[in-house]
């Protein structure tokens, strides 16, 4: 559960990350870089399309002022999974994160902390 995020910091159970973290719903991966910062291609969410059980939805915070983009193939590939995708800015995708858990979805989620 996400606990509360502000311009680059989140609180995922109590515990505040500083850098971008994929939240699993065993794990938290502290850390995420992707191999160009602002956009999100098929390399930056190998973990999520390789973990089992794979998620129903990804979310996706695209930073505090949504600099963050997902490119198409990314889209098509999620689709072709049968893993919805939903990119947001950074504090509408905690909420809906947090939504999602509460419903008992399988749930992943990435967010960028700052731009």
């Amino acid at each position: 559960m996400i606990d509360s995020y502000n311009f680059g910091v989140i609180v995922i159970n109590g515990k505040s990350y500083t850098s971008d973290v994929i939240v699993f719903p065993e794990s938290v991966r502290d850390g995420w870089w992707r191999k160009e910062g602002h956009k999100i291609c098929l390399d930056d969410l190998r973990e999520v399309l390789n973990c089992e059980p794979r998620p129903e939805t990804l979310v996706i915070g695209t930073g505090y002022y949504s600099m963050v983009k997902v490119l198409p193939e990314v889209e098509n590939t999620l689709k072709s999974h049968g893993i919805t995708l939903i990119a947001q800015p950074t504090n509408e995708a905690c909420q809906t994160f947090n939504k999602l858990l509460k419903s008992k979805k399988r749930v992943v989620g990435a967010f960028h902390l700052t731009c």
